[in-house]
């Protein structure tokens, strides 16, 4: 295990581009932390640049007590698990377990143990140790490869989206197998993942990156309960958070949607803010559909999803356009067209600067 710190990390390419905008963080030894957000935001790139595959235009990279900014990825200590798995398909199972050790020159004695142990830990049988990785499955291979990783003993394990190429089910099930490792290994780990239901589930902490820019840093409950940015909020969750324009009333003490409903802001409400053009965010989970009571809103139904389990109601209150979605428990019948009365819990509401888009 390894204490890893980024100071003012940043990489810049040589046609000006800049990818990662000065990243500060300190990952503690055993910590799982997970970088998250959508394609082209610069979570793969800085993974790499503390693998040592891209080099750091500025700032200081710390593994342990070494600062790593000029070592080479060999000389990290390091293990590194990729999307396609990056196994050598003209070798067996075991020989692409233990081909790195051998590179490193350990005794054959340690190698068989260090891949029987990893191969244990990974439920490999030993006629799976036998085969060539085309004849596994996509999980299968990818056991193996976090089987490589085990196996030298790494500081750090990187993980660069290990389960975008797996089917739907699958992921599930190793999202939970990696979880599993990582808290029975105890190795810093780092997960990059475009995933927010994956990040969600694994890190102890997450990372939200946009445009090579840190939107929040936290444990996943702080950034689901609350959202530093717009951004945020409509990254993490899913379904994704409602957004409508809103203005907060004179008093500070009710917020208007589109002019339609006006609800009211608990705690106090926010006086400071009163007369202002804002924008609101409810998560689905937090809209509910009561009948007869005096604070509901009417909502037009426009869609339907029967999931099973819940039920996505979309519509939109009066006049306004937003769209908005309604999470309800169980299997609902109820049709396109129809209006219902819903609901706002005061306690749920997030409110964001329309300019900033920070959260008020």
């Amino acid at each position: 295990m390894a204490r890893v710190v980024l100071e003012g990390l940043r990489k810049t390419y040589p046609n000006g581009f800049q990818a990662i905008h000065g990243v500060d963080v300190e990952i503690e030894e055993g910590e799982f932390l997970v970088l998250v957000g959508p394609s082209g935001c610069g979570k793969s790139t800085l993974l790499r640049m503390i693998a040592g595959l891209e080099s750091i235009t500025e700032g200081q990279l710390s593994i342990g007590d070494r600062v790593v900014n000029n070592l080479e990825p060999s000389e990290r200590n390091i293990a590194m698990v990729f999307q396609n798995y990056a196994l050598y398909p003209h070798m067996s199972v075991y020989k692409n377990m233990a081909y790195g050790l051998k590179i490193m020159g350990l005794p054959k004695a340690e190698i068989e143990e260090r891949v029987r142990k990893a191969a244990a830990i990974l439920e490999l049988t030993d006629e799976q140790l036998t085969r060539k990785p085309r004849q596994l499955s996509g999980g299968q291979r990818q056991r193996v490869a976090m089987g490589r990783a085990i196996v030298r003993e790494p500081s750090v394990f990187l993980f660069d989206e290990p389960l975008s190429n797996l089917d739907a089910k699958l992921r599930v099930q190793m999202r939970l197998e990696i979880k599993t490792l990582q808290a029975n290994l105890g190795i810093t780990s780092i997960y990059v993942t475009h995933d927010q239901v994956e990040a969600m589930t694994l890190g102890h902490r997450l990372m939200v990156l946009n445009a090579g820019n840190v939107e929040q840093l936290g444990t996943p409950i702080e950034l689901y309960q609350r959202p530093a940015s717009l951004f945020v909020a409509g990254f993490i969750g899913s379904p994704a958070m409602n957004f409508a324009d809103a203005r907060i009333d004179a008093a500070g003490k009710n917020i208007t949607i589109s002019g339609q409903a006006a609800l009211p802001l608990g705690d106090g409400g926010m006086l400071e803010h009163g007369g202002r053009d804002v924008i609101l965010g409810i998560r689905p989970e937090h809209l509910e559909l009561v009948a007869d009571a005096p604070d509901a809103v009417p909502m037009t139904v426009s869609v339907v999803e029967q999931l099973g389990a819940d039920t996505l109601v979309h519509g939109h209150f009066g006049e306004s356009k937003s769209n908005l979605t309604v999470r309800l428990d169980g299997i609902r019948h109820i049709k396109r067209g129809e209006t219902l009365p819903i609901r706002v819990t005061p306690d749920h509401l997030h409110v964001f600067d329309p300019k900033t888009e920070k959260r008020l």
